[in-house]
């Protein structure tokens, strides 16, 4: 096979050698601690030698990861290694080699704990769970967060299958991102222990490899998917996705061909995870709040099935090219969407994105560099503190663009079965796209399409900063969104009688119809009341979505009948995407809406996840 670009291209976010060995396999022998918040780890990792004259092999870890011993299984030897600094979020393992390897493979065996405070790796007390009776723990990988987990060459450029045995205390489950697992008891001086084995057979990049463990039970929900949940939460979550999932992946194989994970299983996290969902290979991890019992915010759920085709079988090679993840799977969570509910709510909830993106690129201003979907990540930069709307929906208008070029849907559903079949298991970087697009279609090859002026993939896509050149006709969504927006721009004009039925409203509807209240000044003092007892469909409403415009709507106004809504709110779950804007809300609000802020913060910040925790001190000190 011809070379990729991505064989050629750097990754400033590891320090590893992976140019001249590369991973071929790992396996982990882990034992969980609660009571030390520790994970005790002995990691036998396998490479495959790729350059002559090797004697040093370079990986990632952190100051959180504290190596004990190295030896090279094949001999037995026990290896000299050093640390050494690299960045604020990760240092260096070197391990010296007495010679080069014999041939061109190499194995290691590295003793190691992984200590409390890295990244990578999140304990919670019981507070912090939906049980609140025993402790949990979680890996996050995302981006370069696992080398704090165990010493990996911590780039999406390499991929190797896994395997892990998993010790924890009696009573406890866990779970991994993994295909195949097994589970027994044994007994030991320290007690009565749960162990687990687990294998992934296909090859995956570091960030991908997850664990979890809790008070965790499981539930089927379809032919090849259970949802895992602490016991509080199993029968909601498995009435929420009972049947949904399956029909989801198979609209997703019949679009972009076999889904190559053998199992999808969802994992729901308690109320503290601070992210919306993670698409771990088998098992996605969860926000809790998807689960609202009427199955409306299931395109979380869609958008991480997507990821099985885009992101985990055909990767970025390194965190600039993130878009290269998250705007095909953006393309693919709609093509779903669309496919199984409709084009005209496809496009609402398109165009609500589209806004997020204008908010984004307004607040940093259009020509911020983090606005080019080939962001430039200087060395030393966390890749997660580069994260923004604008690889998800600037990718999304890209892939858009691409279609319209081709212009026929069912052929550019071909080309991306093709495209994640020619790189499946690969890491890829945008050129590779480029190349394999106008490989596919000879035809825009010949019309110079990757120079149109404009347009030019290069020059305007991938490096110009700001809108992007094209979006794609989203006005099929016009019919459901101008209901919503009528009524709010006219709502004080009409008696409560006379006001629509909004139960037969899509969600994304009503979204879109507090959105506009809120960005509406002059509502009359009389009208929150009203539409309180008028909709419980948003003031009593299960859907965070809803809760949080709400929320928005209620502080903005200073309804503080309502001010309880708020508490519960942020009682109730950590998400980050919801916790942070409502506390910004309460600090621009009244001051008894600042004094409420802090009042809740000081009642629910051991339950926070303490990245969220440090983000809201700094709101309630006047940051953002």
């Amino acid at each position: 096979m011809a070379q990729l670009h991505a064989d050629l291209a750097t990754d400033v976010a590891t320090s590893s050698n992976f140019r001249e060995l590369r991973t071929s396999k790992i396996h982990l022998d882990l034992d969980v601690s609660f009571a030390n918040k520790t994970i005790t780890g002995i990691e036998r990792i396998a490479f495959d030698v790729l350059k002559s004259g090797v004697r040093e092999v370079r990986l990632d870890i952190h100051e959180k990861l504290k190596v004990s011993k190295v030896k090279d299984v094949s001999s037995g030897q026990q290896l000299e290694f050093t640390t050494a600094p690299f960045t604020g979020y990760g240092s260096t393992l070197k391990v010296q080699l007495p010679t080069e390897p014999a041939g061109d493979k190499l194995e290691l065996e590295i003793d190691y704990v992984a200590l409390q405070g890295g990244p990578g790796v999140e304990w919670l007390d019981p507070a912090q769970t939906a049980g609140k009776v025993k402790p949990y723990m979680y890996t996050q990988g995302q981006a370069v967060c696992n080398r704090s987990f165990f010493p990996c060459q911590d780039t999406p450029a390499v991929k190797a299958p896994y395997s892990a045995n998993v010790k924890v205390p009696a009573g406890f489950t866990a779970v991994m991102s993994a295909s195949e697992s097994s589970h027994g008891q044994v007994a030991n001086l320290s007690g009565e222990t749960d162990n687990y084995f687990f294998r992934l057979n296909q090859p995956i990049p570091s960030y991908l490899v997850a664990l979890a463990v809790g008070d965790i039970k499981s539930a089927k929900i379809g032919p090849r998917s259970s949802v895992w949940a602490e016991p509080c939460m199993l029968d909601a979550a498995k009435k929420e996705f009972e049947g949904e999932v399956e029909k989801f992946l198979s609209t997703g194989e019949r679009l972009f061909g076999k889904y190559q994970w053998e199992r999808y299983d969802l994992l729901i996290m308690p109320p503290s995870f601070p992210f919306g969902g993670m698409e771990n290979p088998c098992l996605t991890f969860v926000t809790p709040c998807i689960v609202v019992g009427d199955r409306s915010l299931t395109d979380v759920v869609i958008h991480e099935i997507s990821h099985s085709w885009f992101g985990n079988l055909v990767t970025n090679a390194n965190w600039s090219e993130f878009w290269l993840n998250e705007g095909f799977t953006m393309f693919a969570q709609r093509r779903i969407s669309e496919t199984l509910f409709g084009r005209p709510g496809m496009c609402l909830e398109s165009t609500l994105r589209q806004q997020l993106l204008k908010q984004h690129m307004e607040n940093t201003g259009m020509d911020h560099p983090l606005n080019k979907l080939r962001v430039v990540i200087e060395p030393g930069v966390d890749p997660d503190d580069t994260y923004n709307e604008t690889p998800y929906e600037k990718g999304f208008a890209f892939v858009c663009y691409l279609q319209s070029l081709v212009g026929d849907v069912q052929k550019f559903d071909n080309f991306l079965k093709a495209y994640v079949f020619k790189f499946q298991f690969k890491s890829i970087v945008a050129d590779d796209l480029f190349d394999f697009f106008l490989e596919y279609f000879p035809h825009l090859k010949q019309q110079n399409v990757a120079d149109r002026e404009g347009y030019e993939f290069h020059k305007v896509w991938l490096h110009t900063p700001g809108w992007p050149p094209y979006t794609p006709d989203l006005s099929a969504g016009r019919e459901l969104m101008d209901p919503p927006e009528a009524f709010a721009a006219s709502i004080e004009e009409q008696e409560p009688e006379s006001w629509p039925d909004i139960d037969k409203w899509t969600v994304y509807q009503v979204l879109h119809f507090v959105d506009k209240l809120v960005e509406r000044d002059n509502l009359p003092g009389d009208l929150l009341p009203r539409l309180q007892q008028k909709y419980p469909r948003i003031s009593a409403a299960k859907n965070a979505e809803i809760r949080l415009r709400w929320c928005q709507l209620v502080i903005k106004n200073d309804y503080q009948k309502a001010f309880p809504d708020v508490k519960a709110f942020l009682h109730c779950q950590g998400k980050q995407k919801y916790t942070l804007p409502v506390y910004r809300a309460l600090m621009k609000g009244s001051e008894t809406a600042g004094a409420l802020a802090n009042k809740i913060f000081d009642e629910t910040k051991d339950t926070l996840h303490v990245n969220v925790q440090n983000y809201v001190e700094e709101i309630l000190k006047g940051g953002n």
